[in-house]
């Protein structure tokens, strides 16, 4: 059994790592609530873009945007994977990677070549571990994502579908649900489907003046509409990492507590028998006397 030292010493350093977790607790629960906040005031934007989109593309059927052209000719496929740039999230990032892992299989089954872009550490160290073509990546984006810092590496994969170097483009990324469950999700983003740009039920369609040109305006339109699913995709994910984080240090807080009492219940017990031990010697003593 342990000396009392040893087990004072461990209380110690367990009530350390609890002071720990603790506070990062605290951190993550003050960022969780803006970063749900951003994230639910870049919804509606989104939706409205989309919403827009969706009329566009069916008012103006002679001219088709390439990224409404299904491509099956270059056997390239893009792919964005989101991750976080921190752990200590639970298994956030090991959800959204597995989902990843399993696409790539079958991508490479069917004989497609894959580029990647990496937004975030983790992201980007699993992709280089299993050794993926990474053509950009963008790191360090902080508690705030920055569309600026996001639109330089993805133009890449935007660029080469456009051009027909590619034949998809798919964006991974955490889904958040509520504080308790964030979901990975793995989706295509190019080509743009009748699906994806469905805005509602109506069954009206709107009718445009263009300025200066449908063409124009339309480009311009689905470039900013994939721009704006980019950066819901990260202030999803940063939300959702926030709220991981925050329930894995409770979770490791409470954990310490309960080590901690055993720890405390193991101490006592030994300091109660060495007394013992110590009385029973003394009577033994005073006996032989």
């Amino acid at each position: 059994m342990a000396s009392g030292k040893e087990i004072r010493g461990k209380i110690k350093s367990v009530e350390n790592t609890k002071k720990i977790t603790k506070a990062m607790e605290m951190v993550a629960a003050s960022k969780m609530r803006k970063a749900q906040d951003r994230m639910r005031a870049a919804r509606p934007y989104s939706e409205k873009i989309r919403n827009i989109t969706s009329n566009l593309s069916q008012a103006n059927p002679e001219y088709t945007h390439p990224f409404m052209v299904q491509q099956d000719q270059s056997k390239k496929v893009g792919l964005i994977v989101v991750t976080t740039d921190k752990g200590l999230c639970g298994g956030l990032n090991t959800n959204v990677l597995r989902l990843v892992t399993n696409k790539l299989r079958e991508l490479e089954a069917n004989g497609s070549k894959i580029e990647a872009v990496a937004i975030g550490n983790k992201g980007l160290g699993f992709l280089n571990r299993i050794g993926a073509k990474v053509v950009a990546h963008a790191v360090q984006l902080g508690d705030t994502p920055h569309l600026d810092k996001l639109i330089g590496p993805v133009k890449l994969l935007l660029d080469a579908y456009q051009d027909g170097k590619l034949d998809a483009v798919y964006l991974s990324y955490t889904k958040f649900i509520n504080t308790m469950k964030q979901e990975p999700v793995l989706e295509q983003l190019l080509p743009l489907t009748a699906d994806k740009l469905a805005a509602d039920k109506n069954t009206h369609t709107w009718d445009y003046i263009y300025e200066p040109d449908a063409n124009t305006v339309i480009d311009e339109l689905l470039v900013r509409y994939v721009e704006a699913l980019i950066f819901q995709a990260v202030a999803e994910n940063m939300a959702s990492e926030q709220s991981a984080r925050m329930v894995a240090m409770k979770s490791a807080s409470d954990n310490a507590g309960s080590v901690i009492g055993e720890l405390k219940l193991v101490y006592n017990k030994t300091r109660q028998a060495a007394i013992t031990k110590e009385l029973s010697e003394i009577v033994a003593g005073a006996a032989a006397v």
